[in-house]
């Protein structure tokens, strides 16, 4: 069991499998996009299961498979397959946006994922078009049916949510109610930007201060309109009756939805006290906290270190992990470039 500095548990790795994706979301890249990493730079699949067969005899014991987005590098489903079976790990999740979910949900399923999160930031389609320029609402919302038919559970909906987006929280809230699905509304993260932004109270890349809305008043609007839409109460959800997770969402439900409501408040409401993560990069870097810009070159050690040498940089990430973001804005590397 790894434990950091601070006795928090760390048994949760997030593995971003490539820097790629076929969106160019507002939150998460530019229009013009990053310059993607060289293929020689990224990790091998071999690479990545042997970091995690390192990481499990070291506590890790749930892996999610993040981007960029994930379904784009080819081979992914047997990845899957080869992490599922690795001692010490027991669960395999991946975050996406659910395009490519209709045509790969049944061999993701068969490989044994078993749980998902798809990132939704509109339900309206021509918002949803603009917001992660060029996306198709229906591709989506097809990803989320075909997971559902292919026994995943649970389906999760991530919803970053920021002023500027003009968001309608009730048709998420419906969403709940027509399908067993669980919507999860997340505070916009201060993740990226100019070096000359890091630090800096205001701005991270597209971020704005002004943009970010407080997980109370995510709750309040959803509450005040769901009433007003004949939705009933908003409720707390107990968490021994909330829906399965690895992370810090707090969970309430409308009477007879079929799925929950959560909100995941990183900035008002700082759950570093539970964190429970470590992060590897699609390049290697292994990466203690999502605002810090501090890594460890886990390709290094894989390439050219001994098996001592990658269980110890392994160890000494969880040693290094910070107390808490402190409030961090902006980062060297844009969310994409990171694992989402």
């Amino acid at each position: 069991m790894a434990v950091d500095a601070f006795g928090r548990r760390i048994d949760y790795l997030r593995i971003s499998v490539t820097d790629r994706c076929n969106f160019r979301c507002v939150y998460c890249m530019p229009s013009e996009g990053v310059p993607w990493t060289d293929r020689s730079d990224l990790l091998t699949f071999e690479e990545i299961v042997r970091f995690a067969a390192t990481a499990a005899d070291e506590g890790i014991s749930k892996i999610r498979l993040t981007g960029g987005e994930p379904l784009v590098r080819r081979g992914v489903v047997d990845l899957v397959s080869r992490l599922r079976s690795t001692p010490g790990i027991e669960a395999i999740s991946m975050t996406t946006n659910g395009s490519l979910l209709p045509r790969m949900a049944r061999g993701l399923a068969a490989a044994g994922l078993k749980r998902v999160n798809v990132s939704l930031v509109s339900l309206n389609p021509d918002e949803y078009s603009r917001l992660t320029r060029g996306g198709k609402l229906a591709d989506a919302l097809a990803g989320i049916d075909a997971a559902l038919d292919a026994g995943m559970d649970p389906v999760k909906v991530n919803v970053v949510v920021a002023r500027s987006f003009k968001q309608d929280v009730v048709s998420f809230a419906r969403l709940t109610m027509e399908r067993p699905v669980h919507v999860r509304f997340i505070e916009y993260m201060p993740v990226g930007g100019d070096a000359d932004c890091r630090g800096l109270g205001e701005g991270a890349g597209d971020w704005k201060r002004a943009d970010h809305v407080s997980s109370d008043e995510i709750l309040a609007s959803i509450a005040l309109q769901g009433a007003g839409a004949g939705l009933g109460d908003l409720v707390p959800v107990e968490r021994s009756e909330a829906p399965g997770g690895w992370g810090p969402a707090k969970y309430y439900r409308f009477e007879g939805a079929q799925g929950a409501i959560g909100v995941i408040s990183p900035l008002s409401h700082r759950f570093c006290g539970e964190c429970n993560r470590l992060r590897l990069t699609a390049d290697g870097q292994l990466r203690t906290c999502l605002f810090s810009d501090n890594e460890l070159d886990a390709r290094h050690a894989l390439r050219h270190g001994s098996e001592a040498d990658l269980r110890s940089l392994i160890l000494a990430a969880v040693a290094a992990k910070p107390e808490s973001h402190n409030m961090r804005t902006g980062t060297f590397r844009r969310m994409s470039q990171v694992g989402g």
